[in-house]
């Protein structure tokens, strides 16, 4: 695995280079992964906070590999992620292709797309494509893109190292569980996620990333009984083998869980909380 060294440009496959933004904290690991893609010119995937010296590191980075910026493209618009946009296309003209911007109060709103991208479409980024994959879960407007060489851009679909957080309205658990089975047999043969390194053994990736999201699910439902319990109570049972000072953040994904069991028929919600289904 290559270093994680904020600034940088690491090549990390064919035609593919990763800059890591210096925006490190509880909610981005080491930072946000900034990808350049492409042969004769890159495609910028995920251009990151709105923050100068990363512009600079990925300006830096094209003029180092003697290729333009021609392309700007976004996973999702979290506000990690897609903000850096802005700035970008001012300083290389670049035009900008993603997803449409949801309207739940968490996203970048400076987002806004020359095309909106969907699922099975395929990019030119200088003489080498891009598969568009639609995979909600984590937020309602997430992509992956796919190289013809089975290297997949995941943003934060999957990451290394931990789990995403699933966030209702626009996170969905139940779209989350079927997007890993999307991608399965795909043909993968490397991830470059969002956050963190490589992930070298993709099929281990999202067979393991399945079968704990059930665990946590079928953990949730044990914690239920006929009696309404607040998410805030809950969350200290289903999430009692991750620190109390996550126990916030945990409630998102544990929504999630309790939404999807409700689809399923398994929960229902009241005024004082969360119950079994009767």
């Amino acid at each position: 695995m290559a270093s994680l060294i904020p600034g940088q440009a690491t090549p990390i496959g064919a035609h593919a280079w990763r800059v890591l933004a210096r925006n490190p904290g509880m909610m981005t690991g080491p930072g946000t992964n900034s990808y350049l893609y492409g042969k004769d010119s890159l495609t910028v995937i995920d251009p990151g906070p709105e923050d100068h010296d990363h512009l600079q590191a990925l300006l830096h980075a094209a003029d180092d590999l003697g290729k333009p910026i021609t392309q700007v493209i976004v996973t999702h618009t979290h506000r990690d992620h897609s903000p850096g946009a802005l700035a970008l296309v001012a300083a290389t003209g670049a035009r900008c292709l993603g997803p449409f911007v949801p309207d739940d109060g968490l996203q970048d709103e400076s987002w806004q797309a020359d095309t909106l991208l969907t699922d099975g479409d395929v990019i030119d980024c200088g003489g080498v494509e891009l598969e568009i994959i639609e995979t909600p879960g984590h937020v309602s407007n997430h992509l992956c893109f796919l190289t013809e060489q089975g290297l997949l851009f995941t943003g934060d679909h999957l990451i290394q190292g931990s789990t995403v957080v699933i966030a209702p309205p626009s996170g969905s658990m139940g779209a989350y569980f079927a997007s890993l089975r999307k991608l399965q047999g795909r043909g993968i043969t490397m991830m470059a996620p969002g956050h963190g390194d490589v992930i070298e053994d993709p099929e281990t990736a999202l067979s393991h990333t399945l079968a704990h999201r059930q665990k946590r699910e079928d953990k949730v439902l044990d914690c239920l009984s006929e009696k309404s319990v607040p998410v805030s109570t809950l969350v200290k049972s289903v999430y009692d083998d991750v620190p109390a000072f996550l126990h916030g953040v945990a409630e998102f994904s544990l929504l999630a869980h309790l939404i999807k069991l409700a689809e399923d028929g398994k929960a229902e919600q009241s005024e004082d909380g969360w119950r079994r289904s009767e």
